[in-house]
């Protein structure tokens, strides 16, 4: 038999040389295709996204979150405007004992050690708002006035007091949108926190202020302006009314929005003459508080306000063109305790 001329040697090296040559080429296409045999690819573009493996059933795998549940929103309460007591309290020949029994009451809530401010106030204006007699009213008046200027006029905050609260400062806030927020002028707001100017306010400063609004009864037939914080009696002013011809218009008035003015020019409807503040017989005082008419005799009427006088012998007697005149240092506190737009004069007989 004739034999291969390489033997059976030469036959393993050709095979061994063309196995090689044969992984060398699969190595240089696997290179050059990029088929990334000899593990990562360096050159894979950005925007490919690595494949996502999706786990076997036997693998741990973490729990899909629970959706966020939230709770329903509450229905918005909308509380009702606090008003004037309804009806004017009479005054009665007798003392009233039920009222009689209030004030001692109060009285011994002021007499306790510490004295009991808030539960005093509360036990007098309820008094108030019933019949008694003239000393009665009197007695109480004077109370509960004297009593405002410890819980009401001063930087004093008591416990459980539904009508002065603490307010801590946010930043950017400002002192007049904190008075909106309370329905009550930022003018007070600064009067009872000795602030001298809105702009000093400063973020984290606590601040006492005040649940308004506030509101005014006038009594034609004494004379009187009572103050009121919603409901609870404030203090009394003095004040002149419209002469014979043109009384003040009995009915209910609200504060004018934009109607709060200090020492604006006025021009008398009688005689056309313009008045300035820097005239020397200005007649308006301090301070202009203008209303609108809402009911009674008073709806739809306008040009009338609360004003100030440069004739103080007014008080007390009917010679206004109608407006409510006040002396000035009293204008100025009325004019930083009404509300435009929410507090109510009311103008009874």
């Amino acid at each position: 038999m004739a034999r291969h001329p390489l033997g059976s040697r030469g036959r393993q090296r050709n095979l061994i040389y063309a196995i090689s040559a044969l992984l060398v080429i699969v190595v240089v296409v696997a290179l050059i295709y990029n088929l990334g045999l000899f593990g990562e690819n360096k050159n894979e573009p950005n925007n490919v996204l690595p494949e996502i493996k999706t786990p076997e059933a036997n693998e741990a795998t973490v729990p899909e979150p629970k959706p966020l549940v939230r709770p329903e929103p509450k229905p918005l309460v909308v509380r009702p405007e606090p008003n004037l007591p309804a009806i004017m309290p009479e005054t009665i020949g007798e003392p009233n004992s039920k009222a009689g029994e209030l004030i001692v009451e109060a009285r011994s809530l002021l007499a306790a050690k510490p004295s009991k401010i808030i539960e005093a106030r509360d036990k007098f204006n309820e008094a108030f708002a019933m019949p008694m007699s003239s000393q009665q009213r009197a007695f109480v008046k004077e109370q509960l006035s004297s009593l405002a200027n410890s819980w009401l006029f001063s930087k004093n905050v008591f416990p459980d007091d539904k009508l002065c609260t603490t307010y801590m400062v946010k930043s950017g806030d400002q002192l007049r949108a904190i008075g909106e927020q309370f329905k009550v002028p930022y003018e007070i707001l600064m009067q009872i926190n000795n602030i001298s100017r809105p702009e000093v306010l400063q973020a984290g400063q606590t601040v006492k202020v005040i649940n308004g609004p506030f509101h005014a009864r006038i009594a034609l037939s004494t004379f009187t302006m009572d103050l009121f914080l919603q409901d609870i009696y404030v203090c009394s002013f003095p004040v002149g009314l419209g002469k014979p011809g043109r009384e003040t218009p009995t009915g209910q008035w609200v504060v004018k929005p934009g109607g709060k003015l200090i020492k604006p020019p006025w021009t008398d409807p009688d005689t056309g003459r313009r008045y300035h503040p820097e005239d020397p017989d200005y007649p308006l005082g301090s301070r202009w508080i203008g209303l609108d008419g809402v009911s009674g005799a008073a709806k739809g009427r306008t040009g009338f306000a609360i004003h100030g006088t440069k004739e103080p012998s007014q008080i007390g007697t009917a010679g206004s063109r109608g407006c409510i005149r006040l002396h000035n240092g009293d204008v100025i506190l009325v004019y930083n305790l009404l509300m435009p737009g929410l507090s109510k004069v009311e103008v009874v007989e």
